[in-house]
């Protein structure tokens, strides 16, 4: 029997082992299944060059655990290993720098494992000794056991193994024998190995027998071979990719699209990446997308391989090229990555544009959940954008589909202001914002429908893309004819105090509070529009709705929902309504609006041409007095405006159903509004 010391410049490795690879101590067994899978794959090479001339037989890698011997066993029939190959590859381990890079990398275990090619040695993370029982496919070759307890000191010795290949035995330590239950080592296997290139079997196959599960004799392989994204798009049909699919994805729904990638150069990269079909705005769930280098797994946090838009898609990626197994700061710099980032995004761009070119109906009736995927992209990734703007679709109210340059065409006569800007109009829900659509269409005009969670963002890009000259407004910010001005508005005409009068008695009839607050205001419009509209500012609103989903813009996110009550002083109603408050309201308002102007004149005598800071005190003491007399006079000049409001059923009917028309009548004010109708009728 050989003893000796393995070759490493640190005093002991299996400590640093321990300590810094134990947050990830799980991988020991992807690591020592890879290597098996790996001499498993080189025989194969051999054989069919003809330096192995014998049969290769069944290859199939095993994992077996003994419970009562507290053991692993994970064995292979591959190229195994003669005693000068252990020696070389087993005991040394070039291990130059390593404290400083442990330290640097010490939360990292792939890092480490990668740059010390110490995949083997992770066995040591869960095993208080660990035996190597391999034997050469070479002729001739002896049979060689090697043995370590964890320390640097290990034993080799020949023995007795009738076939080629090789035997890891891992001793399982006290901390870590739930890696002998059949649970954790299928949960294992298929997280790391389900597709990996040679079978990996896990026990025997169990089958139900007089009511009960028993062993058969056929092994139970765990892994897929030639999973799809390995075999070539042509030999593959739908079907294949949709059953790939549900592999990964049990519980999904069928995915929208797929796309192939298969590339060779200038880096090797095989794949399939699937636009899953999202039943709401916020089922969006990153990490879906699994990393895999040459069949095995390692990762689905894949930020920085792939863009950042395109995380939102579900499937499997697979290169040999990618550094898999150092930090991701590196990761996020280096250059082969960033070329296979790109290359992803023009592959997604392509796909996309053949399946509009080729299928658009199809395309058409998957819009609405691909919309969310592209609409991402086109915010966050500026060459995807370009790309995009060909198979990117606006959707209409009526439920047409445009591209950006479709649309344009068809709205750009009909829809230009005076001043020659384009504007697009858009509702974000086709119900609540039903009159504002039909008033527009009254018009000729073509509404969009702009209701994903992202689109108030993607206006104000489409408007910036535009350099001011097109303007997207939804159909509530304002009347009709503002909406798009054809001609300068008409000025209103009403006196001063019947604006007052009207002000007063429908903000004494509006819900103005924390959470909404109302601006009353006038247009002189023609008397075949509603006598009351209620808009909301297009800005202000925008604001508030991508505040909503950036903590940064929380001064327009805690402002309350500000509307516009927008009085049509043309409308016969209107007049009406004026007429009444005069009948009920002048005994007692015109001797108060002739006090109001008799204060106002004194104010003015006393003031003169001078500022208020100059006058003497004396001065300055009346004018406060008449200051105050002229708000009493106010407050109860309007105290009868709001009794008229709170006695005039119109008047509460009209507000109500401005506010009804916006979907804002609710509760209690709802119920009053039903019943008052009735009581009109």
């Amino acid at each position: 029997m050989q003893k000796g010391n393995i070759g490493v410049t640190t005093d002991n490795i299996f400590p640093v082992i321990k300590k810094f690879l134990y947050s990830d101590h799980e991988i020991f067994l992807r690591e020592l299944v890879s290597n098996a899978v790996d001499a498993t794959q080189k025989l194969k090479t051999f054989a069919s060059v003809g330096e192995f001339k014998g049969e290769l037989g069944d290859v199939t890698v095993q994992v077996k655990a003994d419970k009562d011997a507290g053991t692993l066993t994970i064995s292979d029939r591959g190229i195994g290993m003669t005693e000068e190959e252990i020696d070389k590859y087993i005991n040394q381990i070039a291990f130059s720098g390593a404290e400083e890079f442990l330290e640097k990398y010490k939360n990292d275990a792939n890092a480490i494992i990668g740059h010390f090619g110490l995949g083997f040695y992770s066995s040591f993370m869960v095993s208080k000794r660990v035996d190597i029982i391999t034997k050469s496919f070479k002729e001739g070759a002896k049979a060689v056991k090697w043995s370590c307890d964890g320390s640097p000191e290990y034993t080799m010795e020949e023995v007795e193994k009738a076939d080629r290949g090789t035997d890891i035995v891992l001793h399982i330590d006290d901390e870590n024998k739930d890696f002998l239950t059949d649970s954790k080592i299928n949960e294992l296997l298929n997280k790391y190995c389900k597709f990996l290139p040679v079978p990996v079997a896990f026990g025997k196959k169990k089958e139900w027998k007089d009511g009960k599960q028993v062993e058969t004799e056929e092994l139970n392989v765990i892994n897929n071979t030639q999973p799809a994204w390995t075999r070539k798009p042509a030999d593959l049909k739908e079907e294949d990719y949709k059953n790939f699919y549900h592999d990964l994805y049990p519980m999904a729904d069928d995915p929208l699209f797929n796309i192939h990638l298969n590339v060779d150069f200038p880096f090797n990269l095989t794949g399939i990446l699937y636009f899953p079909k999202i039943k709401n705005n916020f089922e969006v769930q990153k990490n879906k997308i699994q990393l895999y280098c040459n069949q095995v797994f390692v990762t689905d946090s894949v930020e920085g391989i792939v863009p950042d838009f395109l995380t939102l898609l579900h499937g499997v990626i697979d290169s040999p090229d990618i550094p898999l197994n150092v930090s991701r700061s590196y990761l996020q710099s280096d250059g082969n990555v960033k070329k296979i980032s790109s290359h992803i995004t023009k592959k997604v761009a392509d796909r996309l544009q053949d399946i509009f070119k080729q299928e658009r109906a199809d395309y058409e009736a998957k819009w609405d959940d691909l919309k969310i995927f592209i609409v991402y992209g086109m915010l966050t990734d500026e060459k995807f954008a370009e790309r995009a703007e060909k198979f990117a679709l606006l959707k209409n109210v009526d439920g047409k589909y445009f591209t950006f340059e479709e649309y344009k065409t068809l709205i750009e006569e009909n829809q230009k202001d005076k001043d020659g800007n384009l504007v697009y109009l858009y509702a974000t829900n086709k119900e609540a914002q039903h009159s504002f659509i039909e008033a527009a269409q009254k018009k000729g005009y073509d509404v969009l429908i702009m209701d994903g969670q992202l689109d108030s963002h993607f206006i104000s890009r489409l408007e910036q893309k535009s350099e001011g000259k097109a303007r997207y407004t939804r159909v509530d910010a304002d009347v009709i004819d503002k909406l798009i001005m054809k001609e300068d508005v008409k000025s209103v005409d009403l006196p001063n105090e019947q604006q007052n009068a009207l002000i007063d008695m429908f903000n004494s009839q509006l819900p103005n509070g924390e959470k909404m607050s109302f601006v009353v205001s006038f247009e002189n419009l023609s008397a075949d529009n509603l006598p009351v509209y209620i808009t909301q500012n297009e800005f202000m609103r925008r604001m508030k709705e991508m505040s909503a989903m950036q903590g940064g813009m929380n001064f327009y996110g805690e402002m309350p929902d500000s509307y516009n009550l927008v009085v049509n002083v043309s409308h016969p109603l209107i007049s009406r309504l004026l007429k009444s408050e005069e009948e009920a309201c002048s005994a007692q308002v015109n001797p108060l609006v002739a006090q109001l102007a008799d204060l106002s004149k004194k104010r003015a005598d006393l003031m003169g041409d001078k500022k208020e800071s100059d006058l003497p005190d004396p001065v300055k003491e009346e004018i406060k007095k008449i200051d105050e007399e002229t708000t009493k006079v106010r407050e109860e000049k309007k105290s009868h405006y709001v009794k008229f409001a709170a006695d005039s059923k119109e008047l509460r009917q009209l507000v109500d159903l401005a506010l009804l028309s916006n979907n804002l009548l609710r509760g209690e004010a709802l119920s009053a509004f039903i019943k008052r109708s009735v009581d009109m009728m």
